[in-house]
């Protein structure tokens, strides 16, 4: 798998593991005394986190990313659902602006 659907795919669940973490683990630790949730979720999100930062800085070349963009989509990944913006308008398949200029002029 290459660097940048890796970055895509790590985008989505980080942003999902964080939504998680922050809407359903926590409410549970705190709220209802299940500090299991936390337990289970806080080390998928931490692995996810890593994972993202770590393909943010190998994927920056093959995207033709800037510094100022780079660290933008570092800073993204402390945001709730900010890397899903990046994987969204940031990270796209390879000739996918192309085929939706063929696809609006078919």
């Amino acid at each position: 798998m290459d660097t940048v659907r890796a970055l895509r795919y790590v985008s989505i669940g980080e942003a999902t593991s964080f939504l998680v973490l922050l809407l359903i683990a926590m409410p549970l630790k705190y709220g209802a005394d299940i500090p299991q949730a936390v337990s289970l979720v806080g080390p998928i999100h931490g692995v996810l986190f890593l994972a993202y930062i770590a393909l943010v800085v190998a994927a920056r070349e093959a995207l033709g990313w800037d510094l100022r963009r780079t660290v933008l989509a570092l800073v993204a990944g402390v945001l709730p659902v900010a890397p899903f913006l990046v994987e969204r308008y940031w990270v796209k398949p390879a000739g996918s602006v192309d085929r939706a200029v063929d696809e609006a002029t078919a």
